[in-house]
């Protein structure tokens, strides 16, 4: 039997058939913090490898029975991307950087210093790590279907987001959306448009910040020929097109006084009739309106009209801002990843350890928008190239070389003091809110050094 047989594979296997070779490997690696496992056959540590296997294979060449040349091709047909660094004798030294061109991580040749194998045992271990990440965020996106492959993220806020769009897509009310700039409002509204029974529709979208003023009116209800001076024929205005479907209008905060009358006049009769025309035309639509700010306060300013706000909110969709959402960054930045890769004919990147901590140390003003732009120039082999925007608390994400566990630590920290700070120092409404019991919530407030009077004022 060999040595381990019965033995879970750990992160770095060594293969060796010499036993004080393997002790002393072992030995060198495991002070450098790595669990460590020895088999003393080729064909015994094949048997353990698997595609989702996590770790690193260190294996002499020259073995009896299946040398590490043969059993190279075979971990590769099992999973091309295990790392595996060969040891060699100096002979061998232009066979080692054949292995290299066929697969092969790296080699070492003997007799070699322990820190230089510590050095490349920890860089091909990073590189698994990465590759095995970044596998499970693929499959996570592929196996989003529906809703949950346009309205990326787990976190609470995209949960309950999809929950409420699919509980309000097939009724025909109005629906205000709110959100800061960059969070997908135009994405929410196509989705609500895409799932409910008006799909087989026009989806007109029309950003009211957007088109000037002199002909915004034209846009939205048509004109007869003749109707104004340039009017040369008949034009089919956005909401007679939309009959049928879905209208939206962006930042209609921007819409000016005047139009809002006659917006709202639209929305009461559903009627419209083009500039030039006494006809009345019916309309069967959706309106879906949205907005960057505060419509109950710019009505209380006067920069609104109160009727019009209150006719628009008959269904409020809110959309959280991705610095509310930290938890959905990786997930969002690999799917970008993969379809900017795509359009630009690239091989997607792996994304490193820094690159995660630097997304999660940012504070995204420009929210969804920003992150896409961000996984764009990665694709291109850009870097990210944010500016300084530090997320409160961002001491938490430094972009300090950090393992995995602490950055998981750090994000579920973060998400505990915003939420203590969001509940206004409720306990039980935080608790619940993160759907924790009371006790794993103290539990984890006190490991992370959380106290409730810090936060609150």
């Amino acid at each position: 039997m060999t040595e381990a047989q019965d033995a879970t594979i750990g992160p770095i296997l060594v293969i060796d058939d010499e036993r004080h070779v393997r002790m002393a490997t072992k030995q060198s690696i495991e002070l450098a913090g790595f669990e460590v496992l020895c088999m003393d056959t080729a064909e015994a540590a094949i048997r353990g490898l698997s595609r989702g296997w996590p770790g690193v294979v260190v294996s002499d060449i020259k073995m009896p029975g299946m040398d590490g040349l043969a059993f190279l091709k075979q971990a590769q047909v099992i999973d091309p991307e295990i790392p595996i660094v060969l040891v060699t004798g100096h002979g061998d030294v232009p066979m080692a950087v054949s292995a290299m061109r066929d697969g092969a991580y790296d080699f070492i040749e003997k007799p070699y210093d322990s820190d230089m194998l510590i050095d490349v045992v920890a860089r091909a271990y990073e590189k698994r790590r990465l590759v095995i990440e970044n596998r499970a965020l693929r499959q996570e996106l592929d196996a989003h279907k529906g809703l949950a492959s346009r309205l990326i993220g787990r976190s609470s806020g995209m949960t309950a987001l999809r929950q409420e769009i699919e509980a309000i897509a097939q009724i025909s009310a109005d629906v205000l959306i709110l959100g800061e700039t960059g969070t997908g409002k135009e994405l929410v509204a196509r989705c609500l448009h895409e799932f409910s029974e008006r799909s087989a529709g026009n989806f007109v979208a029309i950003n009211c910040g957007a088109v000037p003023e002199n002909i915004i009116e034209s846009e939205l209800f048509g004109h007869e020929q003749g109707a104004f001076t340039g009017a040369t024929a008949r034009r089919i205005g956005k909401f007679e097109h939309a009959s049928g479907g879905t209208l939206f209008l962006d930042e209609v905060e921007s819409m000016p006084m005047e139009l809002q009358v006659k917006l709202l006049r639209v929305i009461q009769e559903r009627a419209v009739e083009r500039l030039g025309s006494n006809k009345t035309i019916p309309l069967d639509l959706r309106i879906i309106a949205a907005t960057k700010t505060d419509l109950r306060q710019a009505s209380t300013d006067g920069k609104f009209r109160e009727d019009l706000y209150y006719r628009l909110n008959v269904v409020k969709c809110a959309i959280p801002a991705l610095k509310d959402r930290f938890e959905d960054i990786p997930l969002l930045f690999q799917h970008f990843i993969s379809r900017a890769s795509r359009r630009y004919r690239r091989t997607a990147p792996e994304v490193s350890q820094d690159t995660v901590a630097a997304l999660l140390a940012h504070n995204w003003p420009g929210n969804v928008r920003e992150l896409q732009n961000a996984a764009e120039r990665y694709a291109l082999g850009l870097g990210i190239g944010l500016e300084a925007h530090a997320a409160p608390g961002a001491s938490d994400y430094a972009v300090a070389r950090v393992t995995l566990s602490e950055q998981i630590d750090a994000l579920e920290s973060s998400l505990i003091r915003r939420e203590i700070i969001k509940q206004r120092g409720n306990v039980t409404a935080t608790y619940e809110a993160l759907g924790v019991p009371r006790k794993t919530l103290y539990d984890k407030m006190k490991r992370h050094g959380i106290r409730r009077d810090d936060l609150i004022d």
